[in-house]
């Protein structure tokens, strides 16, 4: 059963984000039209707000990666919001999609829905089998509830929602802040700092052993899209490269990138952390997708747009010129 998006209005939930930004560059790019809504004008916490929007302006076709999103401090600090606002921007779209007669809606999840202690690679099916890394807890259950939500309304309605599970991210619009950052985006901050601070080593958490799974954002875009017009089912699929690298080589390849020549230390003081996380996207590869970039490509394409645009909250100086931080 296929899906054209072809000439249907396309409402992308949270367009601000790394990957709601990356789907509309790429369905604009493929001559979509694209409805975005601005937080300061639509509140999605709110249901009669989300309801009345989408009534009022018709999309055909529903991206949902909207989400309310944080380090580990914050998931921490504030369990109940995190749990609430995410739960309620889920229920409250999944909802007025159905009742608006949304022909199909995407939500996206993310990798920390599966068990602290999954086996590897994580198949879809290992969903709900043990407990979840109790750090990002409150986010992984609203996201997980998202998945039911669009299982569910298929499930009673017939509705063709659909879930998908991206691996970890990087590209244009990441987050470079010092604290709430991800791996790739804060390798890249602090291996450029650290050029430009002409400093003679950096070193890193653990012992650099564990593999990481790291997927350019571009790519999820266009893996969602081929989804979404190839795809109608109740299980969600992962969204992944098959390829992983361990955290030490990573930081290599970063600082290789960025055009740092100084040591790189490992600091086993430090903890790993999970030894392993590999998404099994083998349902989606034999759909026909594969992705577009290597690592090497996808890591100078994101720290040439940082040099060009700026990155949000990546606030140093590059050379002379002090950097343009934008809204993402």
């Amino acid at each position: 059963m296929t899906y054209s998006l072809h000439k249907k209005r396309i409402w992308v939930a949270g367009h601000n984000g790394m990957v709601g930004s990356a789907l509309v560059r790429k369905l604009t790019k493929c001559g979509h039209e694209v409805l975005t809504v601005g937080r300061d004008t639509l509140d999605l916490t709110n249901q009669s707000q989300v309801n009345d929007w989408i009534a009022q302006n018709k999309p055909e076709a529903v991206f949902l990666s909207a989400a309310k999103v944080g380090g580990i401090y914050a998931n921490s600090t504030y369990p109940a919001t995190f749990l609430y606002d995410n739960i309620q921007i889920a229920a409250n779209i999944i909802h007025a999609a159905y009742q608006q007669k949304i022909e199909k809606l995407m939500f996206l999840g993310s990798s920390c829905i599966y068990p602290k202690e999954s086996s590897q690679p994580m198949r879809e099916e290992y969903l709900l089998t043990g407990a979840l890394e109790p750090t990002n807890e409150w986010y992984a259950i609203a996201k997980i509830a998202g998945i039911k939500l669009c299982e569910a309304y298929r499930k009673q309605h017939g509705a063709d929602f659909i879930s998908v599970m991206p691996t970890n991210l990087y590209g244009p619009g990441d987050n470079y802040h010092l604290e709430n950052s991800h791996v790739p985006a804060a390798f890249i901050r602090r291996f450029h700092e650290a050029k430009e601070a002409n400093k003679s080593s950096v070193a890193i958490w653990g012992t650099g052993t564990p593999l990481r799974e790291f997927m350019y954002v571009d790519d999820l875009a266009d893996a969602c899209i081929f989804t979404m017009e190839n795809y109608s089912d109740h299980s969600f699929l992962n969204i992944g490269t098959g390829k992983e690298i361990s955290i030490l080589d990573f930081a290599n390849l970063v600082a290789k990138t960025v055009g740092y020549k100084g040591e790189i230390t490992i600091d086993t003081t430090r903890p790993d952390g999970t030894m392993r996380k590999l998404m099994d996207s083998s349902k989606l590869k034999a759909l026909g997708w594969c992705p577009s970039y290597t690592l090497e490509e996808g890591l100078k394409m994101t720290y040439d747009d940082i040099l060009v645009n700026g990155g949000k909250n990546f606030l140093e100086n590059v050379g002379a010129k002090k950097m343009q931080v934008k809204n993402a």
